[in-house]
């Protein structure tokens, strides 16, 4: 409700009604102002003379306290209608805010991380909804860092001691797509680019299954694959219009952040599609590499289960040891896929088993009664080992 009404305070024309405790009241959106306040509770002698009690005579609450509340409410309101989250969504993400606040996080916390607990909550309503929703969406949303947020949503998760389950890589997938601008009406995109958004869903969805099948899923962060997949997915309805388009970009044409692995994400992606591609038998004759394969690319995933039940069979063929010995160190180009942490492990520094200082060690040194009681993990060894000790002072 906005019209001639204007905030004492701020001196804004935004007043809104909002629902508090069920009583309808006026309140700024722009600095949270309570302007008309509803009738809580009444006493005998008030309702013979129709007197309202209002909220902060009637609760005894501090007015600055309930007003920093209420106008966090209508952030978290507001979010919800940005979003075009159900009323229901709202009305939960409220209830989580109104347990927040009063939460030691939430005491003495500049205005960055109070906006991020609102999103947050939000956040936590959409996944046990099971509405597709990423913490990018938010964070942007909010015009607050991506590591902030995140870092707030555990310690909400954990004060509040709720829920939240896992969000299925199909449903983000389908919510991730809808933004990309390429897959709407733009009259401003170049000519083949455009794209249909059930095409490319449809796409990306079985390139993502043979991403999960092929271990580049686990452990990994979704945004960045789902970004490589959309992007293959798209340039392979039309690779020769679209090969030249770098993923870089695609994404500045779909008006989307580009993360930083997804590069090496499309990389991985298009080594699984290569190795695939070379168990089709229309292609084994084919000199093919990392661009030529997007051509073939609705082919690998229609036959990926034949694809992959080729390659175990290939990896079975080259581990069978022979007269000559097993080579199993000699792997075809179809062998069967590894997890990225096995085939390229991380290096770690090299360490010698003993310092300098420590070389001349034989195994019959001292040992202090301090250092034994450390490898004590049991009551029953403590309580062996005291007895020894009493024996051995009792002989002394």
């Amino acid at each position: 409700m906005s019209g001639a009404a204007r905030c004492p305070d701020c001196g804004s024309c935004e007043i809104v009604e909002d629902a508090h405790y069920s009583q309808e009241q006026l309140v700024c959106a722009d600095c949270g102002f309570i302007l008309t306040e509803g009738a809580l509770t009444t006493t005998q002698t008030e309702e013979g003379f129709q007197q309202a009690v209002t909220f902060t005579v009637g609760t005894g609450q501090n007015e600055s306290i309930s007003r920093t509340k209420l106008q966090g409410i209508v952030r978290v309101r507001n979010l919800c209608r940005v979003l075009r989250l159900p009323d229901t969504f709202a009305d939960t993400a409220v209830s989580y805010y109104e347990s927040a606040f009063y939460l030691p996080l939430c005491h003495s916390a500049r205005k960055e991380k109070k906006e991020a607990i609102m999103g947050c909550c939000v956040y936590i309503t959409c996944r046990q909804h099971g509405w597709p929703l990423t913490m990018a969406t938010i964070s942007s949303l909010l015009y607050s860092k991506y590591e902030l947020v995140t870092s707030v949503f555990l310690e909400l998760v954990q004060a509040l001691k709720v829920d939240v389950p896992s969000m299925s890589l199909q449903a983000l997938a389908k919510s991730h797509c809808q933004s990309f601008r390429l897959f709407r009406t733009s009259p401003s995109a170049p000519e083949g680019y455009a794209e249909d958004l059930d095409k490319v869903l449809e796409r990306t969805l079985q390139i993502l299954e043979l991403a999960s099948e092929t271990w580049l899923v686990t452990g990994r962060h979704p945004i960045p694959i789902i970004t490589a997949a959309v992007y293959l997915s798209w340039q392979s309805l039309k690779p020769a219009q679209r090969l030249s388009c770098t993923l870089s970009r695609f994404c500045k044409l779909c008006e989307t952040e580009l993360p930083s692995p997804a590069v090496l994400r499309l990389k991985e992606l298009k080594e699984r599609c290569l190795k695939l591609a070379t168990q089709l038998p229309w292609l084994k004759m084919q000199t093919l590499n990392n661009k030529t394969v997007v051509y073939h690319l609705g082919d690998i995933v229609k036959h990926q289960a034949y694809l992959l039940r080729k390659a175990l069979e290939a990896m079975e063929m080259s581990t069978t040891p022979s007269e000559e010995g097993s080579s199993s160190d000699q792997q075809p180009p179809g062998a069967a896929f590894l997890p990225p942490c096995v085939t390229k492990p991380r290096k770690r520094p090299y360490t010698t088993a003993f310092p300098d200082k420590l070389q001349n060690i034989t195994g019959d040194e001292d040992i202090s009664d301090s250092e034994i009681e450390q490898y004590l993990r049991t009551p029953d060894e403590v309580a062996c080992f005291q007895q020894q000790q009493a024996q051995l002072d009792t002989r002394q």
